[in-house]
């Protein structure tokens, strides 16, 4: 099938963007970066704006920077860009680990971190990547100027965000990991580059050999990544070790309102939860985790 007729717009500066969409937002107007979710939804006749605002030739948005403790990541910025790790610490080697399981290579050559997160498919890796380190996102419209929305209230269903219709996600903000901290990730999916059907972020810092500052966020499994306090809750006072794990899953489990379908039932996909949620802690660091 073919795309239903629209009107294209290319913008260059962020203003002209929000000027755009100021405009165009109440006429079904979307923005396009990377277009590796919507245009196939566009192809199938699912998605059908009337104008599309590609800031794809918007340079000030193609940027990656870290300050004031944050990783700052632009809304031109590709799933490429992590292929490398961003810096040498924990959050570098997290991203760069979970880029590998988006898609495929080209698709992560053109599509974009920030498209991602403002897609919000329950399935995207990145969207649970800032659940589990409560990311911010830098939203901005010409009527309402910008606003920064924390994860927690920004995911609020199946492909749904805090979003505004007239509001571009210019940026989404990572806190530095400190050094001293483990993350880790894990996904199921039947084969490479399909879907997650599950997966998990894990991270915690050691103390005296005892687990604190806990983090671990499943995604794919419900209608919008989040973090699962429960399994949080089961690693304080604990040291690394699988039995620790098999606890942290398991309230996982208990906690998740699992998606479900014709071909992967609730009971199914709540078994891969515990089973991601385990593996992202021993990946988080394989060597505490041999007992």
């Amino acid at each position: 099938m073919k795309p239903a007729p629209f009107q294209y717009h290319a913008p260059k500066t962020v203003d002209e963007t929000l000027a755009l969409l100021a405009e165009f937002a109440d006429d079904d107007g979307r923005v396009i970066a990377g277009g590796q979710s919507l245009v196939p939804t566009m192809a199938f006749r699912l998605a059908k704006p009337k104008h599309l605002v590609d800031i794809n030739g918007v340079s000030e948005l193609n940027y990656l920077e870290i300050k004031d403790g944050k990783l700052h990541i632009g809304a031109g910025t590709r799933h490429s860009a992590f292929e490398k790790p961003i810096d040498d610490g924990p959050l570098g080697r997290l991203l760069s680990e979970v880029v590998k399981h988006i898609a495929h290579q080209p698709i992560r050559t053109r599509g974009t971190f920030c498209g991602s997160i403002a897609h919000a498919d329950p399935a995207s890796e990145w969207c649970t990547v800032a659940a589990a380190l409560d990311a911010d996102m830098l939203a901005e419209s010409k009527k309402g100027g910008a606003r920064l929305i924390p994860a927690r209230d920004f995911f609020q269903s199946i492909m749904t965000t805090a979003l505004r219709e007239d509001e571009l996600l210019t940026e989404v903000r990572l806190p530095i990991l400190s050094q001293d901290t483990y993350a880790g990730f894990a996904e199921f999916s039947r084969r490479g580059g399909d879907y997650g059907i599950a997966m998990a972020v894990a991270s915690y810092r050691l103390k005296g050999g005892i687990m604190s500052d806990m983090r671990i966020a499943v995604g794919g499994a419900e209608a919008a990544p989040r973090r699962i306090i429960e399994a949080e809750r089961a690693l304080i006072g604990r040291p690394p070790n699988l039995g620790t794990f098999q606890a942290a899953a398991h309230a996982a489990a208990k906690a998740i309102d699992p998606l479900e379908d014709d071909n992967i039932s609730a009971d199914y996909r709540l078994g891969i939860v515990r089973t991601m949620v385990i593996r992202a802690l021993q990946n988080a660091n394989p060597a505490e985790t041999d007992e």
